[in-house]
């Protein structure tokens, strides 16, 4: 158990108690309103889904295949494990019926060794019919739903064309957890005009709502976004962190949330070549080493200056 926060396996450990369970992405080949002209167009300025979708998942292949293709991936580290089928490109729960939804998702619950789906999907494509039939199969197997918020501040949401509110997220979360669905919201640090100020105000306004995940992650500058060509043009400020002062961000991130919420991830981790900034050339388990390190450091040394300034009134 990590003493500092609940990591990703901890809260998995919670939910299947004795099983290795394996994350299996989807793309099932959806778009978003933000996209197609529903609500916006040019979709999230700093999104790029080829950045994070993995080679086995092709919207051409059903779920079920994609899932066992999937599932033959992992399969020759680890052959006894469970899986989660995790819808993940784009918005999941937008373009579909509720019914047509359900019928997708249910044919992942289906598939052998799946003990349930994580839904990635936006605050404002959750109608309640929808939130209904997931309460439903929530039931059966279990359903996580992970909300793309990424910020608090309405006006970040405009410059980075999300076309969507806090409002949106926290009556989202609300209904959600009225039906007992597991929520995770999306964050992210160092979206354009926000700083560390703003990130922690986020952060505790998403802890003050009934989610049970985090994940968050540093703003990425990905080749070919339109980010990447505000940013080229000087159109737009962004000052992407240096890994010092994202590890001293992440700290405080750690001590405000504590193990209260589990801290899904920390970083995000586009290949090399596609990040024009920030690149420190690390994996995820380097980060979270020297993140463990500095929290150690810090803890220490908050106990020490405890004792010290308890030594000093008695």
């Amino acid at each position: 158990m990590n003493a500092w926060y609940k990591d990703f396996s901890e809260y998995m450990q919670e939910l299947f108690p004795g099983v290795k369970m394996q994350k299996l992405s989807i793309d099932a080949g959806f778009t978003c309103p933000n996209r197609d002209g529903t609500i916006g167009t040019g979709g999230c300025i700093y999104c790029n889904n080829a950045s994070f979708t993995p080679s086995y998942c092709t919207p051409a292949d059903s779920v079920s295949v994609q899932l066992e293709k999937g599932k033959a991936f992992f399969r020759r580290k680890y052959p006894d494990m469970k899986y989660l089928a995790y819808f993940q490109s784009y918005t999941n729960t937008f373009g579909k019926t509720s019914e047509e939804l359900a019928a997708m998702y249910r044919e992942a619950l289906e598939t052998e060794n799946v003990e349930g789906v994580i839904i990635g999907t936006r605050p404002d494509c959750l109608p309640d019919e929808l939130v209904n039939l997931l309460a439903d199969m929530n039931g059966e197997k279990k359903v996580i739903v992970e909300i793309g918020a990424e910020t608090s501040f309405d006006r970040t949401l405009k410059v980075i064309n999300r076309n969507h509110t806090w409002h949106d997220v926290e009556d989202a979360v609300r209904r959600l957890s009225r039906k007992g669905i597991h929520t995770g919201l999306h964050l992210i640090a160092g979206l354009p005009g926000e700083t560390s100020d703003d990130v922690m105000e986020t952060i505790d306004k998403a802890c003050g709502l009934p989610i049970s995940s985090i994940k968050m992650h540093q703003l990425q500058i990905v080749k070919g976004t339109p980010l990447f060509r505000m940013w080229q043009s000087g159109e737009i400020d962004v000052k992407p962190y240096s890994l010092e002062s994202y590890l001293e961000l992440c700290v405080e991130i750690v001590k405000a949330i504590g193990r209260r919420v589990c801290i899904e991830r920390f970083l995000s981790s586009s290949p090399s070549g596609m990040v024009a900034a920030p690149s420190w050339g690390l994996k995820n388990y380097q980060f979270t080493h020297l993140l463990h390190n500095l929290l150690q450091d810090s803890y220490r040394d908050s106990y020490r200056d405890s004792y010290r300034d308890s030594y000093r009134d008695s």
